[in-house]
């Protein structure tokens, strides 16, 4: 029987759209600026220090181009950090520095009021009837902890931070990586069969099929993804209620 529900963000409870086109944009436009702000801070400092050394051990050909022009200009350790940071958020890369340094961006962007979450309409609504029904509520996201928090407190119906009892982002591990869901029962101290995972991407499905889970693929409007494979595919979260039924 399942008990504990894991969901993804972007693309199964919030429009792809507000990430793509609001919260990436913001964190893109702010970055420098905060860095500047921030850099004696020893957190900060920590996450360039780790940017560095992802753009350092980064294989990818543009990466390493960077690297390279970065190394022979004559600019400040800020303008060379913020050029691989805005090139990954150009190509979408999942980097846990720059997930931590966006969610703080973010933060701040929703405590001056710039920023306003995006749900689904229903989101609200049918994950608060499946937490009445005393199902365990859980977040899966590439975005930083810090920034899945974010998102639910700063709704326009509110905090909804308490929806959730558990919260778990890339530092457990890749989201399509089958160990990583498996790594998420043991911090839930739950079989693996008693979770159902509800994504907009096939290959996590995938991974958490194989680890054990139940699976649900979000195919929403305006998803980048719209083949579910061999996954039941679900068009919003009332349908949940029909399959735990």
């Amino acid at each position: 029987m399942i008990t504990h529900i894991l969901l993804d963000i972007e693309g199964t409870t919030c429009p792809t759209s507000f990430v793509s086109d609001t919260l990436f944009p913001y964190a893109y436009t702010h970055l420098e600026e905060f860095l500047n702000e921030h850099k004696e801070n020893n957190e900060i400092q920590s996450l360039i220090d780790e940017a560095w050394g992802e753009w350092q051990a980064d294989t990818d050909p543009s990466s390493k181009d960077l690297l390279s022009k970065a190394l022979m200009k004559n600019s400040s350790e800020i303008e060379n950090i913020c050029s691989y940071l805005h090139h990954l958020i150009t190509i979408d890369r999942k980097s846990s520095a720059l997930k931590d340094l966006q969610g703080r961006i973010w933060r701040e962007g929703y405590e001056k009021g710039d920023l306003c979450s995006s749900l689904y309409p229903e989101t609200l609504e049918a994950l608060s009837k499946l937490k009445q029904q005393e199902y365990i509520l859980a977040v899966y996201s590439s975005g930083s902890i810090s920034a899945q928090k974010l998102l639910y407190r700063h709704t326009a119906g509110g905090d909804q931070t308490a929806l959730f009892s558990h919260w778990f982002d890339t530092r457990t591990g890749n989201k399509k990586e089958s160990k990583s869901y498996s790594d998420i029962c043991i911090a839930m101290n739950i079989p693996v069969e008693k979770v159902i995972f509800v994504s907009d991407s096939y290959a996590e499905c995938d991974a958490a099929e194989k680890a054990g889970m139940s699976v649900l693929f979000s195919l929403r409007e305006g998803n980048p993804e719209q083949d579910p494979h061999d996954h039941k595919a679900i068009k919003d979260l009332w349908y949940l209620f029909d399959y735990l039924l």
